[in-house]
């Protein structure tokens, strides 16, 4: 006896409860756990002085939680089915929805729009008549399975959280094109297209879902946030540069410095950071040095002489912060304590670099 066939009634109602359990339930509990234990998964910190092992395992937890859920996913849309003796493919949009609803001749489908403004939806669906409530089925089980995926994905890792709507519906979609390709391969069902567009719609829903309940329960200061953006918004694209945003990314800070010898020794030979570039002018004896690691590069325009500079400060973000301090007076680097961030809600700690630079270590949680 097969054990959650697709199209089957009760399949149907199995994927929305499931739906309704990650929707209600799995944001206020992690929140409640997350609280009674000392973490805050929005700044990747806690009071809990093992907050960050802490953290790494809640998102086991989570992805493990995805799993499983795609385990399932896979049963119901690949092994709960008979193997075909032939590859199907179903390119006729809709067709099967069609049959499997009529309605009222004389009402007709702009009929039936008309209705819902002109007589309600209750009088308007009464026009309908289901004459296949299998096919019928087959299509709300189509969305409603990639619902908890799309309320998942951003709920789990913050690469989707960043730009919700269009990873996530992405995402979605390529994993429904997996799927189908999978199915008309391994003849465990057909290529339908219905699929592509119903798969990609449960998508929607759930990062829906996500933005109107998971991160109002998880972000307690949503309204403020939400308010700001939309003063921010209003204004921001009438800015200079706000339309070349997504363009742009941080890649080199500027310092002044007095020894060249001294920044060279420090920032190559101290931190690890490597010399890609030096320009020297022939009529001044400054000297500007260019240093890069990864994505990161700092300037230091010497001077070569005695003088004094103002306060400058570099900001780099790092992980494993309690690693990176470790680390730092193992080499015998004098580091401050590590301390909370005022503006991240994370951590960090500082140290003086050449010329009396403060050099601050972020902590950056990548979940």
């Amino acid at each position: 006896m097969d054990l959650l066939p697709a199209g089957n009634v009760w399949t149907s109602v199995f994927v929305t409860v499931a739906v309704a359990l990650f929707v209600v339930v799995l944001p206020a509990l992690d929140m409640k756990i997350c609280a009674r234990i000392g973490i805050s998964p929005q700044t990747g910190s806690g009071t809990n002085p093992n907050a960050t092992r802490l953290l790494q395992v809640r998102k086991a937890i989570l992805v493990v939680m995805l799993i499983l859920y795609a385990a399932i996913f896979a049963y119901i849309v690949l092994f709960s089915r008979p193997m075909s003796e032939n590859y199907k493919i179903h390119i006729n949009l809709f067709a099967n929805l069609a049959n499997a609803v009529d309605f009222d001749i004389d009402f007709g489908v702009l009929g039936f729009l008309l209705s819902i403004f002109t007589e309600g939806p209750v009088q308007a669906f009464s026009h309908i008549k289901i004459v296949n409530f299998g096919k019928v089925a087959e299509v709300y089980l189509n969305i409603m399975l990639f619902v908890p995926i799309g309320y998942l994905l951003p709920y789990v890792f913050r690469w989707f959280r960043e730009h919700t709507r269009r990873r996530t519906v992405l995402a979605c979609f390529l994993i429904s094109l997996a799927t189908e390709n999978i199915q008309l391969i391994s003849k465990l069902g057909y290529y339908d297209i219905d699929d592509l567009i119903t798969n990609t719609i449960g998508g929607f829903i759930g990062q829906a879902l996500f933005m109107a309940f998971a991160f109002v329960v998880t972000n307690p200061k949503w309204r403020r946030d939400l308010a700001s953006y939309r003063r921010w918004r209003k204004t921001a694209k009438q800015r200079t540069l706000y339309p070349f945003a997504n363009g742009i990314d941080l890649s080199r800070t500027t310092l002044l410095g007095t020894n060249e010898d001294a920044i060279h020794d420090f920032y190559v030979e101290r931190l690890g950071f490597r010399q890609v570039g030096q320009v020297v002018p022939l009529d001044s004896p400054d000297t500007t040095l260019l240093f890069q690691m990864g994505q990161l590069q700092v300037e230091i325009r010497c001077s070569n002489t005695e003088e004094t500079l103002p306060e400058q400060h570099l900001n780099i973000s790092a992980r494993k912060l309690e690693k990176v301090r470790a680390r730092f007076l193992d080499d015998g680097i004098d580091v401050g304590p590590i301390e909370a961030d005022a503006f991240k809600g994370t951590r960090r700690f500082s140290f003086r670099g050449p010329d009396d630079v403060l050099i601050t270590i972020l902590e950056s949680y990548v979940s």
